[in-house]
């Protein structure tokens, strides 16, 4: 792509500055409780009309910055599309309680605090391969909550836990995290090679894991009263069943007729419509009313717009010419390893989003074992710090003090040990 060549002007250096204090807000919307997708949508307008403003001085023609524009849009529209119908089939699921009854089995087990604090690590791996890192911490958070309500120390280990393993088994699958779908979707690598991680993954979540496990409260928590039951509405299972097909369709679009991957997902978003109609027809007399479009409206569109805030953002800075010379100083000069492992290490402090789309952007000529390596490092890096990632700021807001940035940062060492470890796993197994 045709950059401007401007980094040393002073409008370029405006346009970073705006894009830093952009990134400020939504690095402490703990404390402001500003939505993060406010600054960033912000920051892109302002970035995009500076570009076209040097563009236009230096006799850059329109057409050059409506192409550069139409190409962030068309990331941007991708990536939306498909986040859109993943969101509405999880918000579907819940509506009709399967994320409850997981939970209120999980609780009616009565298992002690060491081995609930493994199988809720293990359940949110699995359970973040296919759903986002956020849903499955929260899911699996208030399982948490429910029986170490009396053990703040189970807590704090229990959401530390959660984070370590929600990014790591959003690292291996496509459908995982932001970042991997974006790796995916740019064509980076195919489906299945993400599955090249799952060991580095699993050694990234279980080594942080086995070592609190010995920090772990070795008795049972107290239970009172009945067993919690929870029904699941009609039509739960099916729309799991076509949860998982619209992922299979999703997958053969891209695997057979190499269309983008959004396609079969909006396919996949029909029959949720289809099916959603039969379930108005069958049981709307009851009262047991399912609107599609009400899943649709309730996904995550703070995250979303926030996406649209970054890509744009990013890709202004890119026109301008700034990844071309971060992507000269990390990947020409310290080489591609060195640069992929500290893109993780930067990925705790500034979200795994930019950063990866800020990767793609200055697209790199590396292997698919770098590939793969800067996929597994964005997504797990974020588990060092508890505001590294979604689901540690989501578990620090819901956890009533027994989980915070402090609490964390105490178990840092051991989760740094993970992320040397899995880079080290990544080597000796796809190397």
């Amino acid at each position: 792509m045709q950059v401007l060549g401007l980094t040393g002007s002073q409008r370029g250096f405006y346009c970073v500055l705006i894009f830093i204090i952009a990134y400020a807000f939504v690095m402490t919307e703990e404390f402001t409780h500003l939505r993060k997708s406010k600054p960033v949508i912000l920051a892109a307008g302002i970035i995009w009309a500076q570009v076209a403003y040097m563009a236009g001085t230096n006799g850059v023609p329109a057409e050059t910055v409506h192409k550069a524009f139409e190409n962030n849009l068309a990331e941007f529209a991708e990536l939306m599309l498909f986040l859109l119908v993943a969101m509405s089939y999880i918000n579907a699921m819940a509506e009709r309680n399967v994320f409850e009854a997981l939970r209120a089995w999980l609780v009616n087990r009565r298992f002690g605090y060491r081995k609930l604090f493994w199988i809720t690590g293990v359940i949110t791996f699995f359970l973040s391969s296919v759903a986002d890192n956020l849903t499955s911490a929260l899911l699996v958070g208030a399982v948490v909550m429910a029986v170490g309500v009396n053990s703040p120390k189970f807590v704090a280990l229990g959401f530390i836990n959660l984070v370590s393993a929600a990014n790591a088994g959003g690292a291996f699958s496509p459908f995982g995290d932001i970042t991997t779908l974006m790796v995916w979707q740019a064509g980076k690598a195919e489906f299945f090679d993400f599955f090249m991680l799952f060991i580095p993954s699993v050694v990234n979540f279980g080594v942080p894991a086995a070592i609190m496990h010995f920090a772990i409260p070795d008795d049972a928590p107290t239970f009172s009263g009945e067993d919690e039951k929870v029904v699941l509405k009609p039509g739960a299972i099916q729309i799991c069943g076509l949860f998982l097909l619209t992922i299979v369709t999703a997958v053969s679009f891209k695997q057979f007729l190499h269309l983008p991957p959004f396609m079969g997902m909006m396919v996949g978003l029909s029959f949720l419509m289809f099916y959603g109609y039969r379930l108005k027809l069958v049981f709307n007399m009851g009262g047991d009313k399912f609107d599609v479009f009400q899943h649709v409206r309730d996904s995550e569109w703070d995250t979303l717009l926030f996406f649209f805030g970054v890509v744009f953002a990013v890709g202004g800075l890119g026109f301008i010419g700034y990844l071309q010379l971060a992507s000269a100083a990390m990947y020409d000069g310290l080489g591609a390893t060195t640069a992929n492992i500290l893109i993780g290490v930067l990925s705790a402090i500034v979200d795994n989003i930019p950063v990866m789309f800020a990767v793609l952007q200055m697209n790199p000529d590396m292997s698919l074992y770098q590939w793969m390596l800067v996929t597994l490092t964005a997504g797990v890096g974020g588990t060092m710090l508890s505001v590294g990632s979604a689901a540690g700021v989501a578990l620090m807001g819901t956890s009533r003090g027994m989980y915070t940035f402090f609490s964390h940062l105490k178990w840092t060492p051991a989760i740094v040990a993970g992320y040397a470890a899995s880079i080290l796993t990544h080597y000796l197994i796809n190397g």
